[in-house]
């Protein structure tokens, strides 16, 4: 079939590539000049290899577990699979070069303003600003804000530590040559609250950057067009990391292709008990966390792609 794949990012790329292996003539439209996400944490759970195991030489630290410091108590969360950080625009990059490399076209600096025609599937993986997402007349979805910086100094721990704020939280990552900071909140809070942890803790960071982070999972009703990813709104709700969950609900597609209401309603089963019962979680843990501190156990395993 020939199929067109609206954005290049690590969701699209991927599809690019299976699809291509299964046969399939590709062809991916991306706006942006060059490959690779620049504003992202790059923390994957040790699952990234399954799907992308070239992936392994990309790994510059390993991670444990997570320190949450409520005011009162500070929790440590152990995972029960370690958690890799790794740069995510070589991570796109490298599943760009996999991708051409099975035989997908990819086109560099096209922003697509209608569907694409000839083509027997559309699948837009363009983001939480999806083109193809208003195409297919689906409301716009929720989001929230994220900053970042680093700074120039070796941390090689094996531990992240975290600071809730409302809607969202702080963190610090090592990432082996430097350390980087960041938030995830409303939009109307995260430079603010940013900049006071930033204050108080005398920290200055070089190469601060933004982004945001789709909510509300939903997709078509179409069987010809579909949506992949932060296009789909497809986040964790505690973390807004969306890279393993996108590439689950890509091995969904991919298995049920080219059938996309049965991908439509396989992604439902899966991920809406999920999402619904990491949220009840999430709401859970901040009221304890600020208003009981002393019930919250100090020690915590979970799994960090699912909490459960």
């Amino acid at each position: 079939m020939k199929i067109a794949i609206i954005g290049a990012g690590i969701n699209g790329l991927y599809l690019a590539w299976k699809l291509s292996n299964a046969g399939h003539e590709m062809t991916v439209f991306e706006k942006k000049e060059r490959i690779g996400k620049e504003a992202c944490s790059g923390l994957f759970s040790e699952r990234i290899l399954k799907f992308i195991p070239q992936s392994q030489k990309l790994i510059q630290n390993k991670i444990d577990f997570v320190f949450i410091h409520f005011p009162k108590r500070t929790l440590k969360i152990k995972f029960r699979k370690k958690f890799f950080v790794m740069s995510h625009a070589e991570l796109d990059r490298l599943v760009s070069k996999l991708a051409e490399t099975a035989g997908a076209k990819i086109i560099l600096g096209k922003a697509v303003g209608s569907l694409p025609q000839g083509f027997d599937r559309i699948i837009g993986c363009d983001g939480y600003s999806s083109f193809i997402r208003k195409e297919v007349g689906l409301k716009n979805l929720t989001f929230r804000a994220t900053i970042q910086g680093f700074l120039n100094k070796e941390d090689r721990s094996s531990f992240v530590e975290t600071w809730p704020v409302e809607s969202g939280f702080i963190w610090k990552i090592p990432r082996g040559e430097e350390i980087e900071y960041g938030i995830i909140t409303k939009p109307s809070l995260a430079k603010v609250l940013f900049e006071e942890f930033l204050n108080k803790n005398n920290i200055q960071l070089q190469r601060i950057q933004g982004s945001v982070v789709p909510q509300g999972f939903s997709l078509p009703k179409d069987n010809l067009i579909t949506l992949c990813g932060d296009a789909a709104g497809l986040t964790k709700p505690w973390s807004g990391g969306g890279v393993i969950w996108g590439l689950i609900s890509n091995e969904i597609l991919l298995k049920n292709f080219p059938n996309f209401l049965k991908y439509r309603n396989r992604l439902k089963i899966f991920f809406l008990p999920r999402i619904i019962l990491s949220k009840i979680i999430l709401k859970t843990v901040y009221f304890l966390g600020f208003k009981f501190p002393w019930i919250m156990p100090k020690n915590i395993k979970i799994e960090g792609d699912f909490l459960l």
